[in-house]
């Protein structure tokens, strides 16, 4: 026979799905294992990808993309690595909506809201006048906690009352 009489009725090969000892499948084309503080992907039994054990966002980032590919489902990530399926489906929409640079830039800090300048200024004049914690709360519609921590931190200097002193000397006051 001639070679293109034999490609003509055969079949196509099938990847057989073998995986090294020790691995965890994904999909029965997929699977991953964990070793020296690495994670290594598996197509069948060649490496795809590989990332540290302890890279969040390497990890989201290759789910996502295998979710969106369509070469692994949401349910098959969650069962292989036991991982809430809340967080698969925000890792695959931040994919989406921002790329890949999404998973490695850092998290964007926030600001309180209730303690701007404006208002950390008011609710100082206030201590100053000696006004306690609670009335300055219901005044200007900041938690106490919050006063509180802004106290502790610094950001408000809250004066200190005669009776504490009294107390931090020794001395009783006289009635």
């Amino acid at each position: 026979m001639n070679g293109t009489a034999w490609n003509i009725g055969a079949m196509p090969q099938v990847q057989l799905p073998i995986f090294p000892a020790g691995t965890t499948h994904i999909t029965q084309e997929l699977a991953f294992e964990q070793r020296d503080g690495e994670v290594v992907y598996f197509n069948g039994h060649l490496p795809v990808f590989t990332h540290a054990a302890k890279d969040l966002g390497s990890f989201r980032l290759y789910t996502s993309q295998l979710i969106l590919n369509g070469t692994a489902s949401q349910g098959e990530i969650v069962r292989a690595f036991g991982v809430p399926l809340v967080t698969v489906k925000r890792s695959v929409k931040r994919l989406r909506q921002s790329g890949a640079e999404a998973f490695f830039r850092p998290a964007a800090r926030r600001s309180g809201s209730k303690l701007t300048p404006e208002r950390l200024a008011q609710c100082q004049g206030l201590l100053d006048q000696g006004q306690s914690v609670p009335q300055i709360s219901e005044q200007s519609g900041v938690k106490r906690s919050t006063l509180h921590k802004a106290i502790d931190q610094g950001r408000l200097k809250q004066a200190v009352k005669k009776k504490a002193l009294r107390k931090a000397s020794g001395r009783r006051s006289r009635r």
